[in-house]
């Protein structure tokens, strides 16, 4: 086995991975803003981000049900992959021109619509093109790219806000240019391997497929659930650096320093996942994001606050390959489209809870609470993951 291990990735993995990174590009161009947008320009409470970006993010997660599954009856997986790129492109023109909240929740729901259209279907994808003994390197790589994007995309906004004085419908323009070339690679840039090439096969969401998911797969889907609860939106953390009172231009700086640990541990944890017990390496980055909330909790000057963000980066890294890699390790090779939708059905609608419940402490206890919760909710995930757990592969 030793003599026929890979040690190269396929170039599919590095092309989906840099469409993720131009589709990062022009979404974090938008979401580094977003909230300050709707709070300064439009009036908005923190519930309301709350219930926007839980909506928004719960929203894109429980549709890769769908996609995964559709992709999963017809064989095909590019195709459910390039719709969902192709509706994150068309809605960025929607921020630039909204007038209200309503229409910034349309947009936001779009753009997620369309990421969760491509998510399930791509995530396959990536296992389909990966060898199996590269699968956390893979994953870890798409990751990685997708993240150089996300603080990519902030720090190009903080450009264009210090060039344009704080305009931020031109910069919402702006961001749809990376959104088409994304989808221009995308359709151009990968192949489908063959085996998936006009496969119809029965349709998965039936009761006797979906006994084909063992118990581990679904300790994955309740690990990652709990992980999600603990984990809000991250345009809290832009909100709080918000109120260190750092200049409204460089607020986006919180999510480029996140995205930059985030974007330099992915691929390295990534490959650890391929040689360690995957359940100790989730309870180090669940301990991490403990330590993340803590710091975010007890202060707002801007060093407390820059480490706070890169331990939250560090957990990123640490987890969201590796959740990726587990669910893999436990689904059929014909029934890894459903899998991922299912594992973001159920995350999704931890997201909405969480993002919710985060406003909700933010407008009425303040944001140290709404990270001391972050904090608790984490270590009851870590609980369950100690004294619920079942052995899984890894």
């Amino acid at each position: 086995m030793n003599a026929k291990k890979p040690n190269r990735l396929p170039a599919g993995i590095w092309m989906l991975g840099f469409v993720s990174l131009l589709m990062d590009i022009s979404s974090e161009m938008i979401h580094s803003l977003l909230p300050l947008f709707m709070v300064g320009t439009l009036g908005s409470s923190a519930l309301m981000v709350g219930i926007v970006e839980g909506l928004a993010e719960s929203t894109a997660l429980i549709v890769k049900i769908f996609s995964g599954a559709l992709s999963d009856y017809l064989g095909k997986r590019k195709g459910l992959a390039v719709i969902g790129y192709a509706m994150g492109a068309l809605a960025k023109p929607l921020f630039a021109l909204a007038p209200s909240m309503g229409i910034v929740l349309t947009a936001r729901l779009i753009d997620r619509i369309g990421k969760g259209i491509r998510g399930a279907p791509r995530d396959a994808l990536v296992a389909d093109i990966a060898p199996p003994l590269l699968r956390g390197a893979a994953f870890g790589l798409r990751q990685s790219l997708d993240t150089v994007g996300a603080f990519l995309g902030p720090l190009i906004a903080i450009g264009l806000m210090l060039a344009w004085n704080n305009d931020f419908r031109a910069i919402f323009w702006v961001a749809v240019i990376p959104g088409v070339m994304a989808v221009g690679l995308l359709v151009f840039g990968v192949k489908e391997p063959k085996q998936h090439r006009g496969e119809k096969r029965s349709h998965p969401i039936r009761r006797e497929n979906l006994k084909r998911l063992g118990p581990e797969y679904w300790w994955v889907v309740i690990i990652g659930a709990a992980l999600t609860l603990a984990r809000f939106s991250e345009s809290f953390l832009v909100l709080r650096a918000e109120q260190g009172g750092i200049p409204l231009a460089l607020v986006p700086l919180v999510m480029v320093a996140m995205n930059l640990v985030y974007a330099a541990t992915a691929y390295p944890f990534g490959k650890l996942s391929d040689r360690v017990s995957h359940r100790a390496l989730l309870a180090l980055g669940i301990l991490v994001l403990v330590a993340a909330d803590l710091v975010l909790a007890s202060s707002t000057h801007w060093a407390v606050l820059l480490t706070g963000v890169t331990l939250w980066g560090i957990h990123m890294g640490m987890t969201q390959g590796l959740l990726a890699a587990m669910v893999v390790d436990q689904a059929p090779e014909d029934f890894r489209g459903t899998a991922f939708g299912l594992f973001n059905l159920v995350t999704g609608l931890s997201m909405l809870v969480a993002s919710a419940i985060a406003g909700l402490l933010w407008d009425q206890l303040g944001a140290s609470a709404t990270f001391y919760a972050g904090a608790l909710f984490s270590v009851l995930a870590l609980m369950g993951l100690k004294f619920f757990s079942r052995p899984v592969s890894g």
